[in-house]
């Protein structure tokens, strides 16, 4: 597949594009990384300067009219493992924000959950933030102590309280609309930006999508996408209950081997997104089966986002 670059992009060629476009006068955005509907209206009104078709599209023909004699530079996460492009997928999705970004992604108490911080939005309610946070405090006390300031000995202390005080805790530093109350807001996001925690997630998320991809050979999938669905699945559902595995694995039973093997796999993976979000919750139902059959499919919007798999991240059938 040869690179280009449209709405849903993301990473650093991305940032680059927009820098390229404001100092050519055609777009006054920050250099975020992120191609929302900013850019697209930059490089639109860029090809129009250069009587070029008016897509939102950069390929190499227009990437060599913004950037003379250079060919066009592949998405740098085709460049990273599976587990680190699943990272960016579902790190996205959960936060609405491209990497490194999404490293930072914070929420209050929407969800019961107390506070979910990071890519993959681990959180207090279900457990899986204190032991990041115990872990960042443990081997890299004295960053913590320099983001936080005197908010760190607080936080320290929420580390060794009950389940129960820890939520309270969190709740009282946001304010109604469940939106974290500055200097907490800041200092968490700034602790999402240093390289010590990023790492500390990255570990978390790795030992996520390991387990993830172990069950890939129970249903049968053998690709790249198959894995991301998994670990998606992991990340945002908990996993797939005995009941549910038990009517996928009869579901795919019943299928017949007269298609292509990717044919057979996608066939495979909409099965997987379709119980999977039968078994969700009625709320957020819906939601699960579009992420799920967009990463199924292969493309698709999720949250007003466009998600083009294999050509963002890199992740193919």
């Amino acid at each position: 597949m040869n690179p280009i670059y449209r709405r849903g992009a993301q990473g650093p060629e991305v940032a680059r594009l927009q820098q390229r476009l404001a100092a050519l006068g055609f777009y006054n955005g920050p250099a975020d990384s992120d191609f929302g509907g900013g850019t697209d209206a930059a490089v639109r009104a860029f090809q129009k300067s250069q009587t070029l078709p008016r897509n939102g599209i950069v390929n190499q023909p227009l990437w060599a009219a913004l950037f003379p004699g250079e060919m066009i530079a592949p998405p740098s996460l085709w460049k990273e493992p599976l587990w680190m492009q699943c990272l960016a997928m579902t790190g996205r999705m959960e936060t609405n924000l491209p990497l490194p970004e999404c490293f930072t992604g914070l929420s209050g108490d929407f969800d019961g959950q107390g506070i979910s911080f990071g890519a993959l939005q681990w959180n207090l309610g279900q457990k899986s933030l204190q032991s990041l946070l115990s872990e960042m405090n443990r081997e890299h006390g004295t960053v913590l102590t320099a983001v936080f300031g005197p908010n760190a000995a607080p936080l320290r202390a929420m580390l060794g309280e009950s389940h129960a005080a820890q939520l309270t805790w969190a709740r009282s530093i946001q304010d109604l609309r469940k939106r974290i109350h500055e200097p907490w807001r800041g200092q968490f996001k700034s602790l999402g930006r240093t390289p010590e925690y990023q790492s500390i997630q990255k570990s978390a998320a790795k030992a996520i999508f390991d387990a993830a991809a172990a069950q890939a050979a129970v249903y049968g999938l053998r690709s790249g996408r198959g894995r991301a669905l998994l670990f998606d699945i992991a990340v945002q559902n908990g996993g797939i209950a005995r009941e549910t595995r038990r009517k996928i694995l009869a579901d795919i039973a019943r299928l017949t081997a007269r298609e292509a093997a990717h044919k057979m796999e996608v066939a495979r993976m909409r099965i997987i997104a379709n119980r999977r979000a039968d078994a969700a919750s009625a709320k957020w139902r819906e939601d699960v089966r579009k992420r799920k059959l967009m990463i199924a499919e292969g493309e698709g919007t999720v949250h007003g986002t466009p998600f083009r798999l294999e050509e963002q991240y890199g992740i193919k059938l």
